[in-house]
């Protein structure tokens, strides 16, 4: 480890930066978040330096670099064009004893300004010793991406109850674990939802008891269709601080692989054509592991709050005062059509979408066939393969015509996704031809056609046309 990592104060320090363009630019802004006085030797000053000029942010000195500017510093920047200032800098720096940053030249530095995390007063700093700078923002991106905003509410939050735990927790063991619950469990939330003060009530009940109180919480989780890239941050966040997952069915290996390893996953799918587990089951699973103080995710394939069930779910967990919260995910009407090409509304086809469910006979009973079957208005119909006969008889009965345009998305985003286009008077004939099987989302409109063109992922469409599909558009 040739550097050595560590942080400064450069409050009301001085700060020496010599260059005027966009690079010294971009040092400027980066070291005046540390509160530091600053002073920038250069000529001429970029338009951007010019107007940080004018709004008092920095000292300048308006001519060439010389040795004794760095007088009273504490650190030195040389970003000038020139190399042979920069060397003069570094040379100055040296024999001074001030530690001296020169810009995309590593051999001259006894510093490296690294690519930086702020959520303060968390800060993350990331270095590859200035051999690899792109690296070194990549791996910025991803840690930015998995810290939430409130991680930095929640450093501030330990500062505040600092001093009282250490007063009211002795034991180091007990206090690690103290911290443990703190951090990973019901405060942590509290503070990520803004409810500081609930936050710290929570802490003072546990410091009075002296154990941490339970119970735990559940996050119902919206999966996505498939692909782990589809799941949102904070789905993620939630599936790596978990203690038990209950997921459906649908839900992919993939995602379920992102869940923390030493948490217990729990399968309670339900699917077509099996009993799966009862729905009253899983209400009783979700109560049972959060009363034993367990961080729960009730992990659902596409969103929670479409055709998921999740609303009977939540009316459960607060029925029994159990905490929770609720993280969307991307449904399959969404994430379907995006991957098969189809957009679900389009200036020249469709001004509306409606979502409709198919799985079973009782709901198509309570259909309003004639509402969907008007023209202009696409259709995501979900779980609909067993009943197509169905619908396809009860739409054109009440005047859609047989001649509409329909899209099957099969495992829709997933590396086997399968599209079949066809029209809605052939679904039934193209669901045996093609064999299409759950999980898969049919669309019916005069979208569905632009499939054809449109595709972008995986295999192309099936079932349309080659003469036709250079008209739909």
């Amino acid at each position: 480890m040739r550097y050595f990592p560590l942080f400064l104060d450069l409050r009301e320090r001085l700060v020496v930066i010599v260059g005027g363009g966009p690079v010294a630019e971009r040092k400027l802004e980066l070291v005046r978040r540390s509160g530091a006085r600053l002073r920038l030797v250069a000529p001429a000053l970029c338009e951007r330096l010019a107007r940080a000029l004018r709004a008092g942010r920095f000292e300048h000195c308006a001519r060439g670099f010389i040795a004794t500017d760095l007088d009273g510093a504490r650190l030195a920047i040389a970003a000038a064009d020139d190399p042979s200032i920069n060397r003069a800098v570094a040379a100055a720096a040296e024999a001074r004893g001030i530690y001296v940053n020169v810009v995309d030249d590593p051999a001259l530095c006894s510093a490296i300004l690294p690519a930086i995390v702020d959520r303060s007063p968390l800060v993350v700093a990331i270095s590859t010793l200035g051999t690899a700078p792109a690296l070194a923002r990549l791996v910025r991106e991803r840690v930015e991406s998995a810290l939430d905003e409130s991680i930095g509410s929640l450093a501030r939050f330990c500062a505040v109850w600092r001093a009282r735990i250490k007063a009211g927790v002795k034991d180091l063991g007990a206090r690690r674990r103290f911290y443990d619950w703190l951090l990973r469990g019901p405060v942590s939330d509290l503070v990520r939802h803004a409810r500081e003060a609930d936050a710290g009530r929570l802490v003072a009940t546990a410091l009075a008891a002296g154990v941490p109180p339970g119970p735990g919480s559940v996050a119902l989780v919206g999966a996505g269709p498939g692909d782990p890239g589809l799941l949102t941050l904070r789905g993620l966040r939630a599936l790596q601080s978990a203690d038990v997952v209950l997921h459906d069915r649908l839900v992919s290996p993939e995602v379920l692989g992102l869940a923390r390893r030493e948490a217990e996953l729990i399968a309670v799918g339900k699917g077509g054509g099996t009993h799966g587990v009862a729905q009253a089951h899983i209400h009783e699973l979700m109560v049972e592991h959060a009363r034993r103080g367990r961080r729960v995710v009730r992990l659902k394939g596409g969103d929670p709050f479409v055709f998921g069930r999740g609303g009977e779910e939540l009316e459960h967990l607060v029925r029994h005062g159990i905490r929770f919260e609720v993280v969307p995910g991307i449904t399959a009407a969404l994430a379907c059509a995006a991957y098969a090409g189809i957009p679900l509304t389009h200036r020249d086809h469709s001004g509306s979408i409606r979502f409709v469910t198919a799985h079973c006979r009782e709901s198509l009973e309570a259909t309003d066939w004639h509402g969907l079957a008007r023209g202009r208005e696409t259709l995501a119909v979900y779980m609909g393969v067993a009943m197509l006969g169905t619908l396809r008889r009860e739409l054109v009965r009440h005047g859609r015509a047989a001649s509409t345009p329909v899209a099957f998305v099969e495992n829709g985003s997933r590396p086997e996704q399968r599209v079949v286009l066809g029209t809605l008077e052939e679904v039934e004939a193209l669901a045996r031809a093609y064999e299409l099987r759950s999980p898969a989302l049919l669309i019916v409109g005069e979208v569905a056609a632009l499939g054809a063109v449109l595709h972008w992922f995986g295999t192309p469409p099936a079932g349309f046309p080659a003469s036709e599909q250079r008209s739909v558009a």
